[in-house]
């Protein structure tokens, strides 16, 4: 699982934050009980021995991150967040600079507005967090069975879009 994380972070830094939610999410599922984690998850994942104890030393450094940070209920680690606050820095920049970006973007506000208005934008600081949030409120909906509504898929697809092309310009900077 950190292997994962290691390379979705080289290839797709959007796909390495949503992958790091769900981190955040597991360790919150099962109350930060590495033993519960060992037994559940990391044991079922194949990998050899030496990996499997490299991913709960992994987990076990997230989890104490977590609570060091106040984010065992609810928001993202300190590290993540900052990575998001470069790409919405990136956003703010392309949408000046790029006019590539800036039509890709015309697509994606309608979208934007329609999710800031139901949603209220209650913990949203800026328009990548809520790309990041509904494409990964998709990712949960699909892990539970959920129905998606065509508004959300259509939606969701734009919004990756957009993050696919920040993902481009990220890359480049790194």
């Amino acid at each position: 699982m950190k292997s994962i994380a290691d390379k979705k972070r080289q290839q797709n830094i959007a796909e390495y934050i949503i992958y790091m939610y769900q981190m955040e999410d597991l360790l919150r599922a099962y109350d930060f009980v590495l033993e519960d984690i060992e037994q559940y998850v990391v044991s079922h994942y194949p990998i050899k021995p030496a990996e499997k104890v490299e991913t709960l030393q992994w987990f076990e450094s997230l989890a104490k991150d977590m609570h060091v940070q106040k984010v065992s209920k609810k928001g993202h680690l300190k590290e993540i967040q900052m990575i998001v606050d470069t790409l919405a820095a990136l956003h703010w920049d392309l949408l000046k600079t790029d006019g590539n970006y800036f039509k890709l973007y015309q697509q994606a506000k309608p979208h934007i507005l329609q999710f800031m208005m139901e949603d209220g934008a209650s913990d949203i600081q800026h328009e990548v967090q809520l790309f990041l949030n509904a494409i990964y409120g998709r990712l949960l909906a699909r892990l539970h069975g959920r129905e998606i509504p065509a508004a959300v898929l259509e939606a969701t697809e734009v919004f990756g879009n957009v993050l696919s092309y920040l993902n481009a310009g990220y890359m480049n900077q790194e």
